[in-house]
């Protein structure tokens, strides 16, 4: 393991930036993520940018990502 020593200021800036990443990216996960299914790829649909197969792929996705472990951890 290799040792890097850094001032004091710039690690307390380090980990306030940390933090605030932290919390930011786990606001905007939740924003998204806990929204319904169907929800989703309603918009998606209503882009009309993307074909069925696509949309159908997409519900799937969402579906077995809200029954996998990481969901459930949450």
């Amino acid at each position: 393991m290799t040792t890097i020593t850094i001032p004091k200021n710039e690690y307390l800036k380090l980990i306030f930036q940390s933090k605030a990443y932290q919390k930011i990216a786990s606001d905007f996960a939740s924003q998204i993520i806990e929204k319904p299914v169907s929800i989703i790829v309603e918009n998606f649909k209503n882009t009309g940018k993307y074909n069925k197969e696509f949309l159908e792929d997409l519900k799937n996705g969402l579906q077995d990502l809200r029954k996998s472990k990481v969901w459930k951890s949450k």
